[in-house]
């Protein structure tokens, strides 16, 4: 059966950006962020492929998310970003070997309630100007003394996270880190501060520790600059067919809403995708895609199945043709702009319709 939507990821790719984020940071070690389903790539194929590039360390969102890693044998340490919400989910993460990231004292009431014996991995996350969670930097010292009272607990270090890293010129990230190395000064353990804008754009962040998330699989995080001249592969391409062709005169109304007219006598394609697929409906008349390697523009709205287009050029573009909606020659954060998002948001929103296809090479 030809499938009729596909996203082949290519794991070789997000091998090759692991380089390039070792590239970038060379001193650092690398906890790769596979959440949210490996940012809609599939997060146990992309942990595979990471695991057997050597990867330092995961990072996932939450417990769920932890265990569906170690049911598929992925024996890489894992962090626990937002922590723990029980005491349930403490003994889990003890008993799975997981090192949880704590925000807020009620989390370390749930460790300091297990077993004086239990193996406890954990980080301290401090809010340097994010405020979204994390500890407030003048209880530093109460953390500091809850530790030397838990000798058999194995800390493994200090993160923050970057609140506007992606704007170079924003002086709130200078300010963070400072804040960062301030509160820190002359306190052991090890230090985590850079995402993937972090690691790019901001070299003072690249610590101990780096958390690469969307540079890993091909897109830039930052405006202005392209993938391809970071140094980075796209690892997702989501492709569709050309299901109709049919020609309109000057005038004719195309799709939901009569938005986008026929400025002259036209052909206009229907491709076989649309928002039940995870393509943003917000995609305007004028964003492009690829038939044959060569820009064609969207006619009109994305609908729930289908999408139309202007084949003005690819005048022998026929029922069949391959229809690349994101991925190699068209980048994902190019397509996110016109629909106003990022390309975060393009992988992660992918349903379950769409049939996934990995691939080494």
């Amino acid at each position: 059966m030809i499938p009729r939507v596909t996203a082949t990821i290519d794991l070789a790719a997000i091998q090759h950006n692991l380089a390039q984020v070792r590239r970038y940071a060379p001193r650092s070690r690398v906890m790769a962020a596979i959440k949210a389903d490996g940012y809609g790539h599939g997060a146990v194929p992309v942990a595979r492929a990471l695991e057997a590039a050597q990867v330092d360390a995961f990072a996932v969102a939450c417990m769920e998310e932890a265990l569906k890693l170690r049911q598929a044998h992925i024996v890489t340490p894992i962090a626990l970003l937002e922590g723990i919400i029980s005491a349930e989910e403490a003994a889990l993460a003890v008993y799975e070997r997981l090192q949880v990231v704590v925000h807020d004292f009620w989390q370390l009431d749930l460790l300091e309630d297990l077993p004086e014996s239990s193996e406890v991995s954990l980080w301290f996350k401090l809010d340097t100007g994010m405020h979204r969670l994390g500890f407030a930097l003048p209880e530093v010292p109460r953390l500091i003394e809850l530790l030397r009272r838990r000798p058999r607990w194995r800390f493994m270090g200090w993160i923050t996270h970057l609140a506007c890293a992606d704007e170079p010129e924003n002086p709130a990230t200078r300010e963070q880190i400072a804040r960062f190395e301030r509160v820190l000064h002359g306190v052991a353990g090890a230090r985590s501060i850079a995402n993937s804008a972090g690691i790019l754009a901001w070299p003072e962040a690249q610590a101990d520790w780096v958390r690469p998330g969307l540079m890993l699989y091909g897109a830039s995080p930052l405006a202005g600059r392209s993938a391809a001249e970071l140094g980075l592969k796209p690892a997702m391409t989501l492709e569709s067919r050309l299901i109709a062709v049919r020609e309109f005169d000057a005038g004719e109304p195309i799709g939901y809403g009569q938005t986008y007219r026929c400025p002259e006598r036209m052909r206009i394609g229907v491709v076989a995708v649309g928002y039940a697929d995870g393509v943003h409906r917000s995609l305007p008349s004028g964003t492009p895609l690829l038939i044959g390697g060569r820009r064609v523009p969207i006619a009109g709205r994305v609908s729930m199945d289908m999408i139309t287009v202007d084949l003005r050029t690819v005048p022998e573009a026929q029922v069949g043709d391959t229809v690349r909606l994101w991925g190699e020659n068209l980048p994902a954060e190019e397509i996110a702009g016109y629909a106003g998002t990022l390309a975060y948001e393009l992988f992660c929103g992918l349903t379950q319709r769409v049939l996934f296809i990995h691939k080494d090479r």
